[in-house]
């Protein structure tokens, strides 16, 4: 995972793409991460009953939540990554002078 402490540094245009397909990258994946403990708090993957796939469903229910989230939150999630971007990218844009 990358550190989005170290990437908010603006250094310019060009710069600025890069940085935030990072942010989005580095929001995305903390977006999956918050959505599959959430998925996990439903109870979301856990066997359905008595006839369920047995050690083997209990032992790869985690990866398919893991897998799950990550899709959701490639598919935009809870629009919890983008808010995080827009927000590490505005707060850390220049100050634009003011004409006077």
């Amino acid at each position: 995972m990358h550190d989005i402490m170290t990437m908010t540094a603006y250094s310019g245009p060009a710069e600025s793409q890069a940085q935030r397909a990072r942010l989005q990258d580095t929001a995305r994946e903390f977006e999956a991460s918050f959505l599959a403990e959430m998925l996990r708090a439903a109870k979301f993957g856990e066997p359905a009953g008595a006839f369920g796939g047995g050690i083997g469903e209990a032992q790869f229910a985690s990866l398919l939540v893991d897998a799950q989230a990550s899709e959701m939150a490639a598919q935009g999630g809870l629009g919890l990554a983008e808010m995080i971007v827009t927000s590490l990218m505005r707060d850390n844009a220049p100050a634009e002078k003011d004409p006077a």
